[in-house]
């Protein structure tokens, strides 16, 4: 496998960087968070960009780059499901944001507060639900992503879609929460980095401290195994054992 990205995927990741310089951030997530909870802005400024097409018009490596940034930027939009789960199902693009769930969960689900449409995934089948504004009222978390709670009406309506829908789904949206975790790690890594270098003890900063080191060292080879197996997934989009195994 060539570990390099070739032009067009570093002027993405290049060019994805530069508009979430702009439209995200930590001060920007706790805004957001605060707030609305949903970052409509971002989403907006991704969409008018063309990233909700990428995988579509590049591939799934593209379009988990993009997901990895926003996750790094601590970006408040459903990136992964729209930029992965829904072209996976070949379906024309949906009303955003989506949500996604499995048809036995009974819990909070990512979005949903603010979904246009649901996903659910039910064994080798998948549904397509449309929301109506306010159909999933919100639930307070400290999860860090904004949460909803599904009524039983709308996990249980909706359309099936074509046969084969669930593996698709599955697959990508294994991937796109592989690529999510690895823009957190790789984010956390850098914050923990930085602090330990401004805290001190005996006169010392932390980060000087060997044993500190090298648990940092741990941190990062976890992050770097993480950040090519999910690449690797990416880039051999049709093997579904290897997104499997970035995902776990």
């Amino acid at each position: 496998m060539d570990f390099d990205l070739n032009d067009e995927q570093r002027a993405v990741a290049e060019a994805v960087e530069t508009l979430l310089g702009e439209y995200a951030g930590a001060p920007r997530a706790v805004e957001v968070a605060a707030g609305e909870g949903y970052d409509h802005a971002l989403d907006a400024a991704l969409a008018q960009a063309g990233y909700g097409d990428i995988a579509r018009a590049m591939g799934r490596l593209e379009a988990s780059l993009v997901v990895e940034a926003v996750a790094r930027a601590g970006g408040l939009v459903a990136a992964g499901a729209g930029l992965l789960a829904v072209p996976a199902l070949g379906e024309e693009a949906m009303p955003g944001p989506v949500a996604l769930m499995t048809a036995d969960h009974r819990g909070p689900v990512r979005y949903a507060a603010h979904a246009r449409t649901l996903l659910v995934l039910e064994g080798d089948a998948v549904r397509r639900v449309e929301l109506a504004p306010g159909a999933c009222p919100g639930v307070a978390s400290n999860f860090g992503f904004p949460m909803g709670r599904v009524p039983d009406e709308c996990a249980r309506g909706g359309e099936t879609l074509a046969a084969g829908s669930g593996a698709r789904l599955r697959d990508a949206w294994r991937l796109g929460l592989a690529a999510e975790t690895v823009g957190c790690m790789e984010a956390a890594l850098g914050q923990t980095a930085d602090y330990l270098k401004e805290r001190r003890q005996f006169g010392k900063a932390i980060a000087s401290f060997q044993a500190v080191q090298h648990r940092l060292a741990e941190c990062a080879i976890q992050l770097e195994a993480s950040r090519w197996l999910t690449r690797e997934a990416a880039h051999a989009s049709d093997n579904p054992e290897a997104i499997a195994i970035a995902a776990a």
